[in-house]
């Protein structure tokens, strides 16, 4: 993913450097040449000598260090990168940049270079939230540098809140996206992802096993991507993507009613949810109570919801649409007949009692079919890989409709 790019890594001066000497071994991992850039403060906790194994490359420390060859070393490290890291990147740091302030190796580079710059701030949450600190973040933002927001936790001084050093794995995520071609940008993605859930009394709802992770995984990769992404999610446990507009709902009708409010604006419509067909004709406003006795039974009657896919299919004008077939037999008959009716530009299907394609897995094994009839099979990879060949399918669909 990240093989061939230059990425410059900038180390100051807290305690989350221990998540820095992992953050380079992931980058390694992805194949990145890594050139760390330590201020003192950061020697402070961990030595040169720990990055510059990971890193497999000579630490630079000093602006005025010994000369091992004839560089001028903040141009020419500037010059080299294909992007410029800051993690940890600590208030003292983010407010020397903001104020121009030129006076160690890493500021001047960041001075200095034409690439892009990206801060992983990590500090005590009293910090992060001070005004100052956040007129900083947002003139630098403003300047067209990024942040990496922090997560919220426990931190190193005994306080609890926002000011957690991104983990490695998101970071290295958003280094990759921000490589990824955006061959989506001003496209407007609207996907739906999740079950829907149907009341049945206050207490009690049925619903299905969508875990929602094909359409985050969708979002997540058309928002990378430069899409607008909406992203309208039933009920789920997943967080959602940065950088995405999330309209949360629980029922159907729900669900039908907010792709309405996107629908005319949007480029295409992503159907990867699994809404439910029926919902109970009555709901009960009290809990149902049981019966004591051996023949009690409970019969409760269903009428069918509104079809968002055929609704919206037949009201389509240059709008791509993509649905999905979650199935357990006749899998390509089903999925083919699916995509005529609902007027879908290609159909992805699967065999959820296959092992590695159900709803909770990370995985799938998916079949595309589109409104051609032709049927392209793939094996079993990652929700993500399967978001982009998705992807690349309504990239060139976009394009032969522009």
């Amino acid at each position: 993913m990240l093989k061939g790019k230059n990425i410059l890594l900038g180390v100051t001066g807290g305690i989350a450097v221990y998540k820095a000497a992992d953050l380079v071994s992931k980058l390694r991992k992805q194949h990145a040449n890594i050139d760390v850039i330590m201020t003192e403060g950061a020697t402070k906790f961990v030595t040169p000598l720990t990055f510059q194994t990971m890193a497999e490359n000579f630490v630079h420390t000093e602006m005025f260090g010994t000369v091992n060859h004839f560089d001028v070393e903040h141009i020419s490290l500037a010059q080299k990168a294909d992007a410029v890291l800051i993690a940890p990147a600590t208030a003292n740091t983010i407010g020397k940049i903001a104020g121009g302030i030129c006076d160690n190796l890493l500021t001047t580079v960041v001075m200095a270079t034409k690439a892009k710059v990206i801060f992983a701030p990590a500090m005590n949450t009293q910090m992060y939230n001070n005004s100052i600190v956040q007129e900083n973040i947002n003139k630098l933002k403003n300047l067209g540098y990024e942040f990496i927001k922090p997560g919220v936790g426990l931190l190193a001084c005994g306080d609890y809140g926002e000011g957690k050093m991104a983990e490695p794995n998101d970071i290295v995520e958003y280094l990759i996206n921000h490589f990824v071609e955006k061959d989506l940008l001003g496209k407007k993605i609207v996907v739906t992802a999740g079950p829907t859930i149907e009341p049945l009394d206050p207490v009690r709802y049925i619903s299905n096993h969508s875990s929602g992770k094909m359409g985050y995984s969708i979002a997540k990769e058309a928002h990378a991507r430069g899409a607008d992404v909406v992203l309208i999610s039933g009920p789920t446990v997943l967080d959602a993507p940065e950088g995405v507009e999330i309209v949360r709902v629980n029922t159907t009708e729900e669900m039908f009613n907010s792709v309405g409010e996107f629908f005319d604006t949007c480029d295409c419509l992503i159907k990867s949810a699994a809404p439910l067909d029926y919902k109970p004709e009555n709901v009960s406003p009290i809990k149902i109570k049981k019966d004591d006795k051996e023949n009690d039974e409970l019969d409760i009657k269903f009428i069918r919801n509104p079809d968002i896919a055929a609704y919206y299919g037949n009201r389509k004008n240059k709008q791509i649409m993509v649905g999905f077939a979650a199935e357990t037999n006749n899998i390509f008959e089903y999925a083919s007949e699916k995509l005529k009716k609902k007027n879908f530009d290609f159909i992805v299907a699967n065999d959820v009692t296959e092992t590695g394609a159900g709803f909770q897995s990370d995985t799938n094994i998916v079949t595309i079919i589109d409104n051609n009839g032709n049927l392209e099979k793939y094996p079993i990879m990652s929700k993500k890989e399967v978001a982009k060949i998705i992807l690349d399918r309504v990239s060139l669909l976009i394009k032969s409709k522009s």
